[in-house]
């Protein structure tokens, strides 16, 4: 065979493997969302600078913001069964973040600073006054970090889970970089994406390590995850990118330090990490209030949410009592 016809026949094949691997993403990305159950009813967009930010306001009272988890998967769907409540006594914020649920995932290098304007930009453009924050996982160093770069925005903080201080002060590595190279990279990326964001490896990764029992998880919980990886064509492959290589990190032990909040932290006696954790940022913050919760690993507000709201209650109604 000449290598005209070699090379010809290479450039068939290529195109073939590409058309292929750009219907399975289209067929992924549709199959993935018809159930429709990130719904926007009630909903509103705040037009930032680097994106639009889906947010909904329910409820009267002291403002409270609710932030979900940093991964691609979440979205403010995972505080809907603790609404009902706290809408009664507050008026509650929930947002998608950026690169997450209906909000925009623009193509770019999402940092923990980004999501601090952010944060800090929502607060004084939306809610308008001095607000209390509940925040799940590695959600939570970027509000610390927003408190004390401007104490004039945040009240009270409480923290789920909250990362460990030492992993998230890991700077990106040539590792960590070439993986957000290839999550990238047109059309392989996405297609990368789609198996990493699949139901069987969300159900191994995913559910098996933030829940306690993931076997009598509400398929209708799983299911909002996945959908919410797959909105917008997948592109919250941008922000998985940047977990993975470690942008969104940020070294917080400085930051602590110049905090004088009052700060409670709930962490889930399911996985035994979280106890040495709440030490840890005990020992920064020494005034810091620290609660177990039983029957939950990660995720207390989709596991165990009665007991959750009884801290939340405590907590918030504290100052208001005294």
């Amino acid at each position: 065979m000449s290598w005209k016809k070699k090379l010809t026949t290479g450039a068939v094949l290529a195109s073939l493997t590409a058309g292929t691997i750009y219907t399975i993403n289209k067929i992924i990305s549709f199959t993935s969302t018809l159930d429709n159950l990130l719904c926007k009813d009630e909903g509103q967009y705040f037009d930032w600078r680097f994106g639009k930010i889906f947010y909904r306001k329910q409820g009267e009272g002291k403002p409270l913001l609710l932030i979900h988890d940093l991964t691609v998967n979440s979205s403010s769907h995972e505080w809907n069964k603790l609404l009902k409540s706290l809408k009664k006594t507050n008026t509650v914020y929930t947002i998608d973040l950026l690169g997450c649920g209906h909000s925009e995932k623009p193509h770019l290098t999402y940092t923990n600073f980004l999501y601090v304007q952010l944060l800090t930009d929502f607060i004084k453009t939306v809610i308008r006054e001095k607000t209390d924050v509940i925040a799940t996982g590695a959600s939570s160093s970027f509000v610390l970090m927003a408190c004390a770069n401007d104490n004039s925005i945040i009240d009270r903080i409480m923290m789920i889970n909250p990362m460990n201080l030492s992993t998230l002060a890991t700077i990106p590595t040539k590792r960590t970089k070439f993986l957000r190279y290839l999550l990238l990279t047109p059309l392989i990326g996405t297609f990368l994406y789609n198996i990493l964001m699949s139901k069987r490896l969300s159900e191994q990764n995913f559910f098996e390590d933030k829940f306690q029992n993931p076997e009598f998880l509400d398929s209708e919980i799983k299911n909002s995850y996945y959908e919410a990886s797959h909105l917008d064509c997948s592109h919250g492959r941008y922000l998985l990118g940047s977990l993975l290589g470690r942008y969104t990190n940020a070294n917080i032990f400085h930051a602590l330090k110049n905090i004088n909040n009052s700060i409670f932290l709930i962490a889930s006696t399911g996985a035994g990490e979280n106890i040495a954790i709440a030490e840890q940022y005990r020992n920064y913050i020494p005034s810091i209030e620290i609660a177990t919760l039983k029957d939950s690993v990660h995720f207390p507000q989709l596991e165990t949410p009665q007991a959750l709201l009884e801290q939340i209650d405590l907590f918030l109604g504290a100052e208001e009592d005294s």
